[in-house]
């Protein structure tokens, strides 16, 4: 999917590629925004105890620190916004810069995917495919592991891209 081109990596994305990448980067926008709750399962995997064993250690860390890790998590999320074509497919070229924020911000998308969807370190995705596909193939939940693939297969692209 990326490749490089002298200094930039481009990609061509088709009209559904656009749109999931929109949805996934907004939701990652608003739960680092109007939903963001520490109580939240996803937002303890993005913003993990420093301390896990020292909770005012942790809370003083996140007093210093918290406020500009969110805003460049949200800063990640909106270049992927920026990049992506208006409403139809197209090409999206970055250079190393915004390379680099569309892998942070994949990451952070398929963090909190993988902890919505109860992915652990041992699971099998395709795997957890198949058995999803069996029980619904229509249900949101084969949907959303689709995502999820997807997700990693285009960070794997563009990192692949960066490193050549």
């Amino acid at each position: 999917m990326f490749r490089r081109q002298g200094d930039r990596y481009v990609a061509t994305f088709a009209v559904d590629e656009v749109r999931v990448l929109r949805k996934v980067a907004s939701e990652v926008v608003g739960l680092l925004t109007d939903g963001f709750d520490h109580s939240d399962p996803v937002v303890g995997r993005l913003f993990p105890d420093v301390y896990p064993e020292d909770p005012s250690g942790t809370a003083e860390f996140r007093r210093y620190t918290e406020g500009d890790l969110k805003t460049g998590k949200i800063d990640q999320a909106g270049a992927i916004l920026a990049a992506l074509p208006d409403s139809a497919g197209g090409e999206v070229r970055l250079d190393a810069e915004a390379a680099e924020a569309w892998l942070r911000a994949l990451n952070d998308a398929r963090l909190a995917m993988g902890v919505r969807l109860e992915i652990k370190d041992g699971t099998d995705l395709g795997e957890e495919l198949d058995d999803a596909v069996a029980e619904d193939p229509t249900s949101s939940r084969v949907f959303q592991l689709s995502v999820y693939a997807y997700l990693g297969y285009l960070q794997e692209s563009l990192l692949n891209a960066l490193i050549d």
